[in-house]
């Protein structure tokens, strides 16, 4: 039994692109948490050990060994970047923070070069821009979404991906470019639709409907250089957010899981890049969230393509 388990996990692994996601998304749910398979191996080794079976041990290193393959190059040490680069933090900071003044001095005592904040609420953007205003002169704010900089703006534009059956006034992106070391680059801030897990499985269609527009206007995009921030309450290894993930690198670096942040299980708080290499990926402290921020890298002058 315990060497069955530890094939399929290891099957899992390599082939969770194989799991249906007709019925009830499971194959959604499945690589939103596909990392956590590792502690199939750790739960296994247990009974293996008290049977004294070789079998079982030996079958043990078939997860393992997929895990290494799928997730070992994560916890590799990033490479330092060259000077032509941009330091980005993203942060869902939640409508409902109580201390929106400290949660933006908190992500500009990073140092980085871009901020982007989603959940902006009227009552609240004022506190963000005084906080900010020193630092980061230049900002864009377009529906709840907007992103703070030391470098100029321009062209800012609101983005529609709103999905179908949405009513209300909607506006959860941006795109607008930023004079970066090596030349002008598009800028995405973006909040695709919440997934919840229900009755009827995971109740992802409104997000992947929204990262379908998404993708398209990524395709559309005229400049080489193009960074992508945002909540985009999905994992990279999620095939609901293929059409960003197909088209962007993504971390090559960390795990940042950033969500809940009371207790972490899964990175939905995104930086991915086109023409450019997002380097290594972590969390940042708590602040008034349920998300934690995320920090990353990003070195330009790289072929597009993942």
């Amino acid at each position: 039994m315990v060497a069955a388990l530890a094939v399929v996990t290891a099957c899992l692994l390599l082939f969770h692109r194989a799991v249906p996601n007709s019925v009830v998304r499971l194959g959604s749910l499945l690589e939103s948490f596909l990392p956590w398979l590792g502690l199939a191996v750790v739960a296994l080794l247990v009974p293996a050990l008290l049977r004294r079976s070789a079998t079982a041990s030996a079958a043990l290193l078939l997860p393992a060994a997929a895990w290494t393959y799928v997730f070992g190059g994560l916890l590799l040490p990033a490479a330092e970047p060259g000077p032509d680069h941009l330091v980005v933090v993203q942060h869902n900071v939640s409508d409902e923070n109580a201390d929106p003044a400290g949660t933006a001095r908190a992500l500009a005592s990073a140092g980085p070069d871009l901020i982007a904040l989603e959940e902006l609420t009227p009552p609240a953007l004022p506190l963000y821009e005084r906080a900010l205003a020193h630092g980061y002169p230049h900002h864009a704010v377009r529906g709840t979404v907007g992103l703070w900089s030391k470098r100029p703006l321009t062209g800012t534009r609101a983005l529609d991906i709103k999905p179908r059956g949405i009513t209300e006034d909607w506006n959860r992106a941006l795109r607008t470019v930023v004079d970066a070391p090596r030349g002008r680059v598009a800028v995405y801030v973006v909040h695709l639709p919440s997934v919840r897990l229900g009755p009827g499985g995971l109740g992802s269609a409104r997000r992947d409907e929204s990262a379908g527009l998404l993708g398209s206007a990524l395709a559309a995009e005229e400049l080489g250089a193009v960074v992508l921030l945002g909540d985009l309450n999905g994992t990279v290894d999620d095939r609901g957010l293929a059409p960003l993930t197909t088209r962007m690198n993504v971390a090559e670096r960390g795990f940042a899981l950033s969500y809940p942040a009371a207790f972490p299980m899964a990175r939905i708080d995104q930086v991915m890049a086109r023409a450019a290499t997002v380097g290594r990926i972590r969390t940042l402290p708590a602040t008034g969230s349920d998300h934690l921020p995320v920090v990353a890298r990003i070195a330009f002058g790289l072929p597009a393509g993942r």
